[in-house]
C-alpha cells in the first residue's frame, strides 16, 4: 500500500461507561474512497468528529500528510487539507449556491467576511465558485438560492464548499441520505468522478454505493474494526456477513 496521507492509531472516545470508538486504526491513503460501514451505534460519526477535531479523543493519535493532528483545532485541521460533510446538509439557505462556494473559498483564503459585500463582484472568489460547482455538476445553478435547490443538489453544493477549500481529504458523513434513487445515482458518479483526485473517508449505509465507489472499506462494530479490505474481500468475509451485511449479501 501507498504511504498513507492519513494515519489513525488506537482512537478511543468514551461517554461514560459506553466506548462510542475502542482502539480504532484505519489509513486513508492518497486518492482513495476509503468507506467506513457498520450497525447504528458502530462508532462511524464519533470517529469522523475526532478525526476532523470537534470531538477529542481520549487515546490514539491522528497524523496527516506525515504531521501529527491529534490535538490541534477543527481550523487548524482545514488550513492541512481535511474537509468535512455532514449527515445533516448545512448550507447558508439564503444565499445563493455561488455565493456559498464562494464563502467557503473566501474563508479558506483567510479574506475577512466583513468585506463580504464587495467580494461578491471578486473574480478570485467567483471564478473558483463556478469552476467548482461545475465540477459538481451544478453549473446552470449558481443563482438559486440554496433552500430552493432539491435535497440531492444541496448535498452536492456541500460538496463544492467542501472542495473550494482544495482539501487533501473529504470526509463525508452519509453523503447520500434522504436521497431518492435518481439522486443518490447522480451523488455516486460525483464522487467516483473525484476518486484520485482527492482522498475520501466516506460514511455511508447505501451499500449499493459503498461497493461501487470504495477501493477498500473498514467494517466497525461497536467501536471496534472488525475488518479491512478491498469490497470484494469485505463481501465475502464470515465475520462481516454475520455482524453486519447479512446473510443474504
Amino acid at each position: 500500500m501507498a504511504e498513507p496521507l492519513l494515519t489513525a492509531r488506537g482512537l478511543t472516545k468514551a461517554y461514560g461507561a459506553l466506548k462510542a470508538t475502542d482502539s480504532l486504526s484505519l489509513d486513508v491513503v492518497h486518492g482513495e474512497i476509503h468507506a467506513v460501514i457498520g450497525p447504528n451505534g458502530a462508532g462511524k460519526t464519533t470517529a469522523i468528529k475526532q478525526l476532523s477535531g470537534e470531538v477529542p479523543s481520549d487515546e490514539g493519535a491522528i497524523r496527516l500528510a506525515g504531521r501529527d493532528i491529534t490535538r490541534r483545532p477543527v481550523h487548524e485541521r482545514a488550513r492541512l487539507g481535511l474537509a468535512r460533510s455532514f449527515q445533516i446538509t448545512s448550507v447558508f439557505g439564503g444565499f445563493t449556491a455561488e455565493d456559498n462556494v464562494a464563502m467557503a473559498v473566501q474563508a479558506h483564503d483567510g479574506h475577512s467576511f466583513r468585506l463580504w459585500r464587495p467580494a461578491r463582484s471578486d473574480p478570485s472568489l467567483r471564478d473558483p465558485a463556478r469552476r467548482t460547482l461545475e465540477q459538481v455538476g451544478l453549473g446552470g445553478r449558481g443563482g438559486v438560492i440554496a433552500r430552493n435547490l432539491a435535497h440531492g443538489e444541496q448535498r452536492q453544493l456541500e460538496i463544492a464548499m467542501a472542495l473550494a477549500t482544495n482539501p487533501a481529504l473529504l470526509l463525508l458523513d452519509e453523503p447520500m441520505a434522504g436521497m431518492g434513487p435518481d439522486e443518490a445515482r447522480r451523488m455516486v458518479e460525483l464522487l467516483g468522478g473525484l476518486k484520485g483526485q482527492v482522498a475520501i473517508l466516506l460514511v455511508e449505509h447505501d451499500m449499493d454505493a459503498v461497493f461501487a465507489l470504495a477501493d477498500r472499506v473498514t467494517v466497525l462494530v461497536s467501536g471496534r474494526e472488525v475488518a479491512t479490505g478491498p469490497p470484494d474481500a469485505i463481501r465475502a468475509d464470515p465475520v462481516v456477513r454475520e455482524a453486519y451485511l447479512g446473510e443474504d449479501a
